[in-house]
């Protein structure tokens, strides 16, 4: 029979540690998806061609670039940005002078993103870099594990 101090012997004092109840949160999927992620984040940074664009401003750009007048909600669903971010990423892609915003004719109440001139030039130049961020960002993979990877997060993020 085990007494309840012998359940208790952990170091931080009453309750187990996570190791010690069988989880290391560095083996777990979300860290390692995070720590992958800031890894990627910081090879954008390294290899853009403006080092004020952010990947996320970017994703926005190519995403109204490539469905043309695109509503918030639009661009939230293409691009799995949430709407608190969406909003702050709007405000500084137009204060860059990269995209404007208008009305929609058929529904006055709701804005629509409209990528600019400057806009679509700083995403064509944009592409080679960020073909040679995603290449930077798996070079540790081969040519078969860059394909499973691609497979295995678009399975995952599957609804």
């Amino acid at each position: 029979m085990t007494t309840d101090s012998a359940l208790h012997h952990s170091s931080s004092g009453e309750h187990p540690t996570p190791s010690e109840q069988g989880y290391d949160f560095s083996e777990q999927v979300g860290h390692l998806l995070r720590k992958a992620y800031q890894r990627h984040t910081a090879i954008f940074q390294r290899y853009s061609s403006d080092k004020q664009l952010t990947a996320i401003q970017f994703v926005t750009l190519c995403t109204v670039m490539e469905r043309g007048p695109s509503s918030l909600t639009d661009i939230v669903n293409a691009t799995a940005i949430d709407p608190a971010t969406i909003r702050g990423v709007i405000k500084r892609l137009k204060a860059r002078g990269w995209i404007s915003l208008t009305t929609d004719p058929n529904d006055q109440r709701k804005v629509m993103v409209v990528i600019t001139e400057a806009g679509e030039t700083l995403v064509e130049a944009m592409v080679p870099s960020a073909k040679q961020i995603s290449d930077q960002t798996m070079k540790n993979l081969n040519p078969a594990e860059r394909v499973a990877l691609m497979h295995l997060l678009e399975k995952m993020n599957a609804d």
